[in-house]
């Protein structure tokens, strides 16, 4: 069957290429925007990718359209398509049509985390040999891709609340039916779609009644918002993380192994060097373990895989050292994701300064929802430089500037990129981390910044 998928190069969307066309079908696909890692994967698989969403395209003739959320009424080729009768179908419902039905799917839902805990599942799947099929919004070390079909019945799928697509406003993971479901978290985000926090719960309350009653759902026991969700009914097993009473962390180590035991109730499992910093990754790790009990790993085996985790591309990832500046790449785009990588990131480096360089660019964060929670999430950072462009389709609906004004000289703010990377190349000094957070390509502004700060004269005094 040949397959044209709409939006192919957002993480999910091109994950799904790259699991069709394993599946034997053939895979064509368009996008607006291109950018790595997404980019570089689909070119390795021999993916054609046709840039922009031309009603001509319709000429292709393929069996069935796929189109990703990020497809919307006015788009001119999903207008020919509806014009013209073809079949068409939700990347969500065609993953759980087609690759997930009769499989151990084991889903990680959340407002955070979502990538890290998919690729610890993953990782420790692998070690313990269930070679596991998955489809994550990242490349975890471990793999080097973000999809794969795997070979055997166990599959793990980072289950996003944002929408199905524009005919399919339910949430993407409610095609998804899993037999073990990891609640990480909630937060409002995703302003553009959902009005207020309890229009999420309600989608969360959704996924857990798919989830079967031999199935298991692992649930952040420290989240309000998740307390009301299973409030409004839970059909399922039930095991908590991060409560003394459930899986959680104990005799834990700030150092630089990141060490803990690992321990469940009154029980201990063992002791987990890990090498991701943060109370945050603590709880994704144990979330990982108690996801992989649930489909047969013991704890022992799971921290002896995540002890040797390699983490995920674009996760506190470094880009490359210049003259003694390191330049990293994550993906934080959330104040409370925000938060946690410049504190990771200190607990890292000590008293080195780091050097935030900043792209609000998810809906919710151009929107400014989130605007006011930015000067404290980025309270760690020595300074700060926030990149905004006032017109077009990513501009901010905000001035940064006065949103960042609480943080003083320390931050300033940009609406031409060049400017931006010339004044973080300016600041930069031998021992300095310049932390870069977007969710998007960002212009390529890391390997602009490392151009600039590999050419001393070119840098102010």
């Amino acid at each position: 069957m040949h397959l044209h998928i709409l939006g192919i190069c957002g993480t999910f969307m091109g994950g799904v290429a790259q699991l069709a066309l394993a599946a034997g079908h053939r895979v064509t696909g368009c996008d607006a925007n291109v950018y790595p890692p997404m980019s570089e994967q689909l070119a390795a698989a021999g993916i054609e990718v046709i840039e922009g969403f031309g009603a001509d395209q319709l000429r292709l003739r393929p069996d069935l359209f796929v189109i990703g959320n990020v497809v919307s009424r006015g788009n001119p080729l999903m207008e020919a398509i509806l014009e013209s009768g073809a079949r068409f179908i939700s990347g969500p419902q065609w993953v759980g049509e087609n690759l997930l039905r009769g499989r151990w799917v084991l889903a990680v839902a959340g407002t955070h985390g979502k990538t890290t805990v998919s690729s610890m599942l993953a990782a420790i799947l692998e070690h313990v040999g269930l070679a596991p099929g998955f489809l994550i919004g990242g490349v975890p070390a471990e793999f080097g891709v973000s999809a794969r079909p795997g070979g055997s019945a166990f599959f793990v799928i980072e289950a996003d609340e944002y929408d199905t697509a524009f005919f399919d406003k339910r949430s993407k993971f409610v095609h998804y039916f899993p037999r073990t479901a990891v609640l990480n978290n909630l937060e409002y985000d995703h302003a553009d779609i959902f009005p207020d926090l309890a229009a999420i719960e309600t989608q969360f309350h959704h996924l857990v009644r798919t989830v079967p009653a031999t199935g298991r759902l692992i649930v952040n026991g420290a989240d309000a918002a998740l307390a009301r969700v299973l409030a409004r009914g839970c059909w399922s097993q039930l095991e908590r993380f991060d409560v003394d009473d459930g899986w959680h962390a104990r005799d834990i180590e700030e150092g630089a192994s990141h060490a803990f035991e690992v321990a469940c109730g009154g029980q201990g499992f063992g002791r987990l060097p890990l090498p991701l910093a943060g109370a945050h990754n603590r709880a994704n790790a144990l979330a990982a373990i108690a996801a992989a009990r649930h489909a047969g790993v013991a704890p022992a085996a799971a921290i002896e895989a995540l002890a040797r985790f390699g983490g995920v591309k674009r996760r506190l990832e470094v880009r490359g050292v210049v003259g003694g500046v390191t330049v990293y790449d994550d993906f934080a785009h959330h104040p409370t994701a925000i938060e946690a990588t410049v504190a990771g990131l200190r607990r890292r480096v000590g008293r080195a300064r780091i050097l935030a360089v900043l792209e609000p660019r998810s809906n919710t964060m151009k929107l400014g929802t989130m605007s006011a929670r930015l000067p404290d999430s980025l309270r760690e950072a020595d300074l700060v430089f926030c990149y905004g462009e006032r017109s077009g389709k990513n501009a901010l609906g905000w001035e940064p500037a006065q949103a960042l004004a609480p943080l003083g000289a320390r931050a300033r703010s940009f609406d031409d990129l060049e400017a931006l990377v010339g004044a973080v190349a300016a600041a930069a000094r031998a021992g300095d981390h310049v932390l870069v957070m977007s969710n998007g390509g960002f212009g390529g502004v890391h390997g602009r910044l490392l151009q600039r700060l590999a050419a001393p004269r070119e840098r102010a005094a």
